[in-house]
Parts: C-alpha cells; sequence; structure tokens
C-alpha cells in the first residue's frame, strides 16, 4: 500500500479510509500517542497506539527520532490540538533512534548547539520551517522571472576576473602544493596549473551576464557565489547564493521598479504558500523578543513586518540625503555610532543603514548615487562627475539586501575607470567587447539569497537559514 504524505492526510485527504503514513516520531506520549512527521508539514499527525495490538519489545523502540511506518484508519480526532489521527493497525520500525545518544531531544535547543549538529537540525521544528520557506522562497524567484520574459543564464563558477576588483576570492588550482613549478623569477608559475592561468571561485555571475543581457534583453542567474572576506559575523557566509538579473535598454529607475516588484512577489508568494510555517515562525521570533530589554524589541511582529513591505512603496533616497540625515542623527552627534558620519563620500555600514530604515524612515529604503570612490568600475558615472548610478536597498533588521546599477555602457568611460582602479584590462577584454559593438544602457542588481531567507523567517544569523554554511575556520559537514 502506497502511503500518504502527511499534509495530505492532515487535509482530511483519506478520512475514515486505511491509510499509511512514514516518517519520523516527535514525540511517544503515554506509549500510546505517537506524534509522526514526514517534513511536509511543521504539523504532526497523531498516530494512536492500541497497547494491547503491539508487543511490548516493539513498543520499547519507539523513540523520538525513530523512522517509522503506520496503517490504520483515519478518523476524527475528539483529542485537542488535532483535526484527524490514525487508529494504527500495523506498525513497522525501519530505524532507531537511541535517546541516550540521539541530540535532537524533544527541548529547546540554543542555536549555537544546532550549528554544530548542522546534519541533524532540519529534525527540529524551526529548522523544517526555514528550509521549506527557503524552498519556496527559491522557486518564487525562478518563477517571477520566467513570467516576466527572463531567460535562465547559468555563470560559471571558475572564473578568472574579479567582478568586484575587492580581491576576496578562492583560488583554484590543480597544482601539487607541495611541489609548486617555478618561473624564472621564482614566482609559482601558473602556466602549469590546469586552466594556464590564475583563476578563482567567482563572487558575482554579473559580468558575464550582461554579456547575454546584450543579446537575450533580459536574463537571470541564480547560483552559488564566493567570498575569501575573513568576516565572522552573523551577516557573512563565505559560500551564499545569489539573484543576478540583468536588463538590456532600462536605467536605475526601472532596475529600482523591478528590485521592488520582484521583492514584493517572492514575499506575497512564500506567505501565500508557508502559512503554517510563517506563523510558526512569527510566534518564535515573538518568544525571543520577549528574551530583549524593551529598547531592542521589534516594534511589528515577523508577519506584520512582511505584510508591511508589501503594503508599502519602498522610499527612494540620494545617498547625499542619507549622509546629511546621518550627520544630524542623534547617534551620531551623541558619538553612539561606532562609524561616526563626518564627511560626505563615508562608506554606509549596517548601523547608517538600519538606522536610516528602522529609526529614520520606518520602511525599506532604497539608496542611490552613490560616491564613485566606494563603488565598483562598471557602475555608470554620472554628469557631476562624482556620483554613479548606483542603488541599494535597505531593509528593516538586515541593513542592505540588494545592490545594483545602471552599468557604464560608455567604452571610453568604462576604460579609463578600468585603468583608474588599477584592473588589468586584459583580463577584462571581452567585457569591453560588449561596450564596442552594439552597446546600449542597460542595468541590474545583485540579491544575497540567504538574507533574503533571513528577512523573511525572522532569523537573525545567517548561519540559521542555509543548510551547511561557510565561514572562517569552518567547512564542516
Amino acid at each position: 500500500m502506497k502511503h500518504t504524505k502527511i499534509i495530505d492526510l492532515l487535509s482530511g485527504k483519506g478520512l475514515l479510509h486505511e491509510v499509511k503514513a512514514k516518517g519520523w516520531v516527535k514525540t511517544f506520549r503515554n506509549n500510546q500517542f505517537i506524534a509522526l512527521n514526514d517534513g511536509s508539514t511543521i504539523n504532526n499527525l497523531q498516530c494512536v497506539i492500541d497497547l494491547d495490538k503491539f508487543p511490548a519489545e516493539q513498543l520499547k523502540k519507539i523513540h523520538t527520532g525513530a523512522a517509522i511506518s503506520v496503517r490504520g484508519t483515519l478518523i476524527e480526532s475528539k483529542g485537542a490540538g488535532q483535526s484527524v489521527e490514525i487508529q494504527v493497525e500495523h506498525l513497522k520500525i525501519y530505524g532507531e533512534a537511541n535517546p541516550e545518544e540521539f541530540p535532537i531531544q524533544p527541548k529547546k535547543h540554543s542555536l549555537e548547539f544546532l550549528r554544530e549538529n548542522a546534519h541533524l537540525r532540519i529534525r527540529t521544528n524551526v529548522f523544517g520551517a526555514i528550509m521549506r520557506v527557503r524552498s519556496t522562497l527559491a522557486f518564487a524567484v525562478h518563477k517571477y522571472f520566467q513570467e516576466n520574459g527572463f531567460f535562465y543564464f547559468n555563470a560559471p563558477i571558475i572564473t578568472g576576473s574579479d567582478a568586484e576588483g575587492a580581491g576576496e576570492m578562492f583560488r583554484v588550482t590543480a597544482l601539487d602544493l607541495n611541489n609548486l613549478p617555478k618561473d624564472e623569477e621564482g614566482k609559482v608559475d601558473v602556466r602549469e596549473d590546469f586552466f594556464g592561468k590564475t583563476t578563482n571561485l567567482t563572487v558575482s555571475g554579473q559580468l558575464e551576464a550582461e554579456t547575454y543581457a546584450m543579446a537575450l534583453g533580459s536574463v537571470y542567474t541564480f547560483g552559488p557565489t564566493f567570498r575569501a572576506e575573513n568576516s565572522n559575523t552573523s551577516r557573512h557566509l563565505a559560500e551564499f547564493w545569489m539573484i543576478e538579473p540583468e536588463v538590456a535598454f532600462i536605467n536605475l529607475d526601472e532596475n529600482m521598479d523591478l528590485a521592488e516588484d520582484f521583492i514584493k512577489y517572492v514575499i506575497r508568494y512564500t506567505l501565500d504558500k508557508c502559512k503554517d510555517d510563517l506563523v510558526f515562525l512569527d510566534k518564535r521570533l515573538t518568544e525571543e523578543e520577549k528574551n530583549k530589554p524593551q529598547a531592542e524589541r521589534s516594534d511589528m511582529s515577523l508577519l506584520n513586518k512582511l505584510n508591511f513591505v508589501l503594503d508599502n512603496n519602498f522610499k527612494r533616497v540620494s545617498y547625499t540625503e542619507a549622509i546629511d540625515i546621518l550627520k544630524g542623527s542623534k547617534p551620531n552627534r551623541n558619538k553612539k555610532f561606532k562609524y561616526l558620519i563626518e564627511d560626505w563620500g563615508a562608506d554606509l555600514q549596517s548601523e547608517h543603514e538600519r538606522y536610516l530604515v528602522e529609526k529614520h524612515f520606518k520602511c525599506p529604503v532604497i539608496l542611490f548615487d552613490y560616491p564613485a570612490d566606494i563603488k565598483a568600475f562598471y557602475m555608470r558615472m554620472n554628469e557631476d562627475g562624482k556620483t554613479v548610478r548606483a542603488m541599494d536597498i535597505l531593509f528593516p533588521g538586515i541593513g542592505e539586501i540588494v545592490g545594483g546599477s545602471q552599468r557604464e555602457e560608455r567604452y571610453d568611460v568604462l576604460l579609463e575607470k578600468i585603468r583608474t582602479m588599477g584592473i588589468d584590462e586584459k583580463e577584462l577584454w571581452w567585457y569591453l567587447d560588449t561596450r564596442k559593438f552594439g552597446t546600449a544602457p542597460h542595468s541590474g542588481f545583485g540579491l544575497g539569497f540567504e538574507r533574503l531567507v533571513l528577512f523573511v523567517t525572522g532569523m537573525t544569523n545567517i548561519r540559521d537559514v542555509i543548510p551547511f554554511p561557510r565561514t572562517p575556520q569552518n567547512a564542516e559537514f
């Protein structure tokens, strides 16, 4: 007999019929009530055992974490907490879970403890909910772009160029590190390496995506990216997923429209599809907030925050205006900011971004027209000669969630910027070609997928929204 997913059984499918369910035991109470979960929903299915029908030796093997199969009649439940239950007639144990050894017991575990057991933390309600939300968000990303005429583009993982120009890249090599070939100057001879040149794991698929946008019109990437940035914070990962659309013939204003529309779509879709998980995460966050000092508590619940983003237009503010606001702000005047804002040209930190969103405007903010000196080489120079057509979207609790720009389409201007920033133009000959042959205005943005999941789930550490986090000094699992 084929088993039915618990999410379907809880909807009443199979009521008053014989059904089979398979899953993992969450709890086993009074040697009579099994709470069973198969991952399809955060809600458990109650399975009722008649003690007279099953040998005591078999029931002794049922503990939290055990994998079992049950077969019996699905009936309406008379007990509180569930609408249906199975009256178990047949029981099979696939795999036991010794309670003396299985670390995920039915009690509250710290998030740090669960990170140390990342291979098992998905068995908890919190991480089951997070990963179902993550999966739904990922599907919504593809759904949005496919419905809006974008083509999915697979950017290379191994690359010879540094899209951001920051140099924080993981080297890729097939050389024997204990016997490195040397050139005439005594340096490592990369010509002997697999690709015959220095290569790295990608930090962004943007540059390659631009080349495809200049033929297909609208493309997007959604894949893993890597940063060898030694930032051991709750907002940074060494390996993460990026969403990067690139669109020909649009300017920065249209790019901001696209980003706002996209974010609202994927949040709305996930709210609709993951109601039970988000209600659970909303309650979890409310409980967590109670443990914080009153001044640090959020004004809104998770669900209210998500709906607030959907119901309000993002506030668009120039960098120059933002600097004026920050310079005159109370935390800056009272020297409460870790990084004080003194002059125009400062590179905004997370504390500044969150002040603008959470304290000043109290809504998502899009900052635009940044100083050229603090932004990447590919961003279009404004007529003032000192700012570029860049934009960042700032979210409450997160800070920057999107970074984008109108790209510099003018060959001469782009070449000069590359040279000024000390980037090897020979490495980017193919990128410069797109400005020589049929160049056109175009724009795009990058959205760190984990930061989006962080916002939608209400979690506060980015290591808790990716299955196996990669951070400095940690590549476990």
